[in-house]
């Protein structure tokens, strides 16, 4: 079995891929800081995937940010940057399309497959009881919408493939500190596992899919 984990330096992408080699999966891991792997830049993205030769059975997303670095998750409309969210939306948003939109090529036509990739709970509009963290949100909420259309059309072209959108929780990582004490908190390892339990039982059926690390549909 060969997987490619995108975000393999962070927290939650190195536990998953360490979770697969100890399984005796072949894993391909790209990364900003190990390999240059920049979703901001389109170039960047569409020369280190045409790079790559498959097929893969599982492609783990595992990139984010929550606000640009040295700044912090907006808690009112009044304090939204424009260019703080361009950089979210990049990042958490226009990176992943590039690379959904170049995976296809890489995934088998004739056994299952898997396209896991990194959301949050936060970008449910339905749950969002409390509002804030705006850039965050809608970064997450246009993510879950071009997961379930790369659901949609890859299940024209690759019949087993299974795309969704996966809540972690929240880990314990740099990604979370100054959020860790007001939410439960999972090692990294153990989000990993609890990931990697959901992506081994979806069904075709559940392409397309919003769920959280017990497996359980997120609204949209």
């Amino acid at each position: 079995m060969r997987a490619l984990v995108i975000g393999a330096s962070g927290g939650i992408g190195s536990a998953i891929a360490r979770n697969l080699r100890n399984r005796g999966w072949d894993v391909v891991t790209l990364s900003r800081s190990e390999d240059g792997f920049d979703v901001t830049k389109p170039d960047v993205v569409e020369q280190h995937l045409a790079q790559m030769e498959g097929p893969f059975d599982l492609v783990f997303l595992a990139v984010g940010i929550l606000a640009p670095l040295a700044g912090l998750p907006e808690k009112s409309l009044g304090t939204i940057k424009a260019a703080d969210m361009a950089r979210v939306f990049w990042v958490n948003t226009f990176g992943p399309a590039l690379i959904l939109r170049d995976l296809g090529r890489l995934l088998p036509k004739n056994k299952r497959s898997v396209i896991a990739t990194l959301s949050a709970r936060v970008g449910s509009i339905g749950d969002n009881q409390i509002g804030g963290w705006y850039s965050y949100r809608a970064s997450k909420a246009a993510l879950n919408q071009i997961v379930h259309g790369a659901a949609i059309e890859l299940g024209r072209s690759h019949k087993q493939s299974i795309c969704v959108a996966l809540h972690p929780g929240t880990v314990e990582t740099p990604f979370t500190t100054n959020y860790a004490g007001r939410h439960k908190t999972v090692p990294a390892v153990e989000a990993a596992e609890n990931l990697l339990r959901v992506t081994d039982g979806l069904t075709t059926a559940q392409s397309g899919g919003f769920f959280d690390y017990a497996g359980q549909e997120i609204p949209w």
